[in-house]
């Protein structure tokens, strides 16, 4: 496992974020336009139908999604997980965010509505003296890590987008991913490619994740049916934020053509207040 130094995220926005996601775990303790060939078998072409994950479902449009975040620290580990929609096309998303029951140190806790945006996350339901009526909005761009962990889930977007500078890719072999035959392939990506080749839109967050990591390297297993969609992806990160903590994340996709509603809250129902650490 390669180990991410990540550097302490700076400013309010981002300390929002990262006690909605990575905090509270540690608290509780292009190519190949196509589908796969035979020769896909290659390292070479399996790289190039990988790097073509993200254009795929560019051209699919719409998915429905289910996220899972497991986080291993101090020999505790809790998951997080997250089902919505994604709207591959003008690149929005929406989920709910299910926390672990004692994360927070209750029995319940209402899902945190996240709304994910090019260079932008809302969330809705946040607790930490947030009003329940009320959006906390956090910029992205900004965060060390490009919301690659600290929200809870990794944007589904920025997941496929990730894949764009696959390297090292082996086939592994066919299997079935929710009934559906898929290819299994396992490789490495690299950050600060990644953001070089991503999409306009998904740029500035790979950007800043960049330079939030002092290895780029993320390890990853990916599954593509027989149009090139991704229909699985699992990125393992590590890093170190006051101890070693181990982030397996992993997207599902399913449902391809649902369509997706994104609606972005009006200003005033964005809370501009302090919230509680």
């Amino acid at each position: 496992m390669v180990v991410h130094r990540h550097k302490r995220l700076r400013g309010r926005a981002a300390e929002v974020v990262l006690a909605a996601g990575v905090t509270l775990a540690v608290t509780a303790t292009s190519g190949c336009a196509g589908g796969g060939t035979s020769d896909d078998r290659s390292p070479a072409e399996a790289a190039s139908v990988v790097r073509g994950a993200a254009d795929a479902l560019a051209r699919t449009g719409s998915a429905r999604a289910r996220t899972a975040m497991e986080m291993a620290t101090g020999g505790t580990r809790v998951t997080i997980r997250g089902e919505g929609g994604v709207d591959f096309k003008r690149r929005m998303g929406q989920l709910l965010v299910l926390l672990p029951a004692d994360v927070k140190g209750e029995d319940e806790h209402r899902p945190i509505t996240e709304l994910l945006v090019p260079g932008a996350l809302y969330m809705k339901n946040r607790g930490a003296g947030v009003p329940a009526d009320k959006w906390v909005r956090v910029d992205t761009t900004t965060l060390a890590d490009g919301n690659l962990v600290t929200g809870g889930a990794t944007d589904p977007l920025i997941a496929a987008e990730l894949l764009r500078a696959a390297q090292e890719v082996t086939y592994v072999g066919e299997t079935e991913v929710a009934g559906t035959k898929v290819r299994h392939y396992r490789g490495t990506t690299d950050i600060g490619r990644a953001a070089v080749s991503a999409s306009a839109e998904m740029r500035g967050a790979l950007a800043a994740a960049a330079k939030g990591f002092s290895k780029d390297t993320v390890p990853f297993d990916a599954y593509l049916d027989e149009e090139g969609r991704l229909r699985k992806v699992r990125h393992r990160f590590t890093y170190v934020n006051d101890g070693v903590i181990d982030v397996s994340s992993t997207t599902l996709l399913y449902g391809f053509g649902t369509p997706v509603t994104v609606v972005l809250p009006a200003s005033r129902d964005i809370y501009a207040g302090k919230i509680a650490d």
